[in-house]
């Protein structure tokens, strides 16, 4: 029986041949990331081990993300934790502020992930890269600490489901609504800890930006990773970003799959998930019928914080002014996707249209900072989770969204379909 690209990247970098699904191994590891609240706790793991270094100092990435600019004492101390372990250990990849963005966006914006790679992070979304033809999942702080002592994990292999992304997506349909569509059909443990693999002919109209939106969200149907084959789009995008030579695994055409599921792109609606699951989904038609009223929208996030993600907010904001009853907060994911929203002028657009602009920072997605909901109030969001006071107040309500749903959204004051902007 043939393999997966999962497994065949997995068999690479475990020494073997072949692997199957449900099998143990442990494999080379090509990139160790964590961020200002978890390396904290790996840091203590890492002691524990008896290591005096880090397997390797360009391998191992620190990005200092959730809670920075810090919030209050204990973010600073998390943070003045991570950085003395940086310094101590010669961390090639460290991100303070000033230089740091949303990790799932900084890592390949910085080339440091690539395609047919193995790289855990510890944090779920760390499944982001697999827009790159890479395994890549999200693990805990000892995991970690282990990874960084000794370049190494075990993984279970996990099984495979096929998605297949058939036909051209409409104008306002992007990764986000794809993957809530797909969240919304199998539910959020649809795929639990197996590799989601999208192939087909609708993939050539996805761009890296969607690819990493889609990716980053399989965690929200339970999957160990999601991953994409690594075309000319991914190719490329590698080595425009770094200066690694990207490896490229190709599903064998008689992989197993447990299952396979077609995706129709051109029949797709945006869509929205509802409180409180990322698989309560409804399109925008739908919505607009229960005339959600909003008190925030929220522009960002590792899964939409990207220039693609920015430039459609801003060409719906553009003009135009949002409701005065809706506090409009857009953080681009990193400092360069900040820079160039102020070249291209997508910062002016958005702050004349009377929202704000932050600083890269994950802050609001988990209710952190820069965004925290008060009891009864409701924001649409283009963040990766709408759990019970994920972004605030229990009894507040989060709404999943793509950015042309949000902007248009922040108009009007109620979920809106931006067509009819």
């Amino acid at each position: 029986m043939g393999m997966t690209m999962t497994q065949k990247i997995l068999a690479a970098h475990a020494g073997e041949e072949s692997v199957r699904a449900g099998q143990l191994i442990e494999a080379n590891l090509d990139i160790v990331m964590g961020n200002d609240i978890t390396t904290a706790v790996a840091i203590k793991e890492f002691e524990k081990t008896g290591a005096k270094s880090v397997f390797d100092k360009e391998k191992v990435v620190i990005v200092l993300d959730h809670f920075t600019p810090n919030k209050d004492i204990k973010a600073a101390e998390q943070c003045k934790c991570s950085r003395i372990f940086a310094n101590n250990m010669e961390v090639k990849n460290f991100y303070d502020v000033g230089q740091m963005g949303i990790e799932h966006a900084l890592l390949p914006e910085k080339g440091i992930v690539s395609c047919g790679q193995v790289i855990i992070g510890a944090d779920s979304h760390t499944c982001t890269y697999g827009a790159l033809g890479a395994f890549s999942t999200g693990v805990g702080s000892t995991d970690m600490a282990i990874g960084m002592a000794t370049g190494k994990a075990w993984f279970k292999v996990p099984a495979a489901i096929k998605f297949v992304l058939s036909g051209k997506p409409a104008k306002w349909i992007s990764g986000k609504d794809i993957i809530l569509h797909i969240i919304g059909k199998i539910g959020v443990d649809g795929a639990l800890y197996k590799s989601m693999e999208f192939v087909g002919d609708g993939i050539q109209y996805l761009s890296m930006d969607d690819r990493f939106t889609m990716a980053n969200m399989a965690i929200e149907a339970g999957a160990k990773n999601g991953i994409f084959p690594a075309d000319e789009k991914a190719i490329a995008y590698a080595k425009e970003h770094g200066a690694k030579e990207p490896v490229v695994y190709t599903a064998d055409e008689d992989a197993e799959y447990e299952e396979v599921i077609t995706i129709e792109l051109s029949t797709l609606r945006p869509t929205i998930s509802y409180p409180h699951l990322p698989e309560n989904t409804k399109t925008v038609d739908e919505a607009v019928k229960d005339k959600v009223k909003i008190d925030q929208v929220v522009i960002g996030s590792c899964t939409n914080g990207r220039i693609n993600d920015m430039k459609i907010a801003a060409d719906i904001l553009r003009g135009k002014q949002v409701d005065k009853s809706v506090r409009t907060i857009v953080i681009p994911a990193t400092q360069q996707i900040y820079l160039d929203c102020i070249k291209l002028g997508y910062a002016e657009d958005i702050v004349k249209a009377g929202a704000i602009m932050s600083t890269p920072t994950c802050g609001p997605c988990l209710g952190g900072h820069m965004g925290i909901l008060a009891s009864g109030e409701r924001c649409v969001s283009t963040t990766n989770r709408n759990f019970v006071g994920r972004m605030g107040a229990t009894d507040s309500e989060v709404y999943l969204a793509s950015p042309a749903v949000a902007a248009a959204s922040a108009l009007t004051g109620y979920i809106t379909d931006p067509e009819n902007i």
